[in-house]
């Protein structure tokens, strides 16, 4: 079961609950716990979205710490606290496609399938330049 499934599998029953235990008064109650859950949620994503749009495009202190740090299925917003930068978009807008590099030159070309990470390589810099 995906978390989404799980928040709103939770979501029906605290409605459920709400209105057949307390009637009117614990509808609303559920109504009003949905909602503040929802603005949390909406607030971290903004919080997220602020402190990557402060950063250079594409940049990261350190390539192989991302690579190694990176698991399967992650969303695009909980890699983002681990760049804190927006990734460099590669190729056609809806390949999802996105590449963050260090100083050193070192990337991590990162792809990813309806908002998840599907796969992720590491490029070194010796290996970017030896290419022909």
């Amino acid at each position: 079961m995906s978390p989404r499934q799980l928040g709103w599998g939770l979501a029906g029953a605290a409605l459920l609950a709400g209105g057949f235990g307390y009637g009117w008064q614990g509808l609303v109650l559920a109504l009003t716990v949905i909602a503040f859950w929802l603005l949390l949620q909406f607030s971290q994503a903004l919080r997220t979205m602020r402190l990557a749009a402060r950063a250079p495009i594409g940049r990261v202190a350190s390539a192989a710490t991302l690579h190694a740090c990176l698991k399967p299925g992650m969303t695009m917003l909980a890699v983002l606290p681990l760049t804190r930068s927006l990734g460099l978009p590669v190729g056609a807008p809806e390949a999802e496609t996105y590449r963050w590099s260090d100083a050193g030159g070192t990337s991590v070309l990162t792809v990813f399938h309806h908002g998840r990470l599907l796969r992720w390589d590491l490029e070194r810099a010796a290996e970017a330049s030896d290419a022909p």
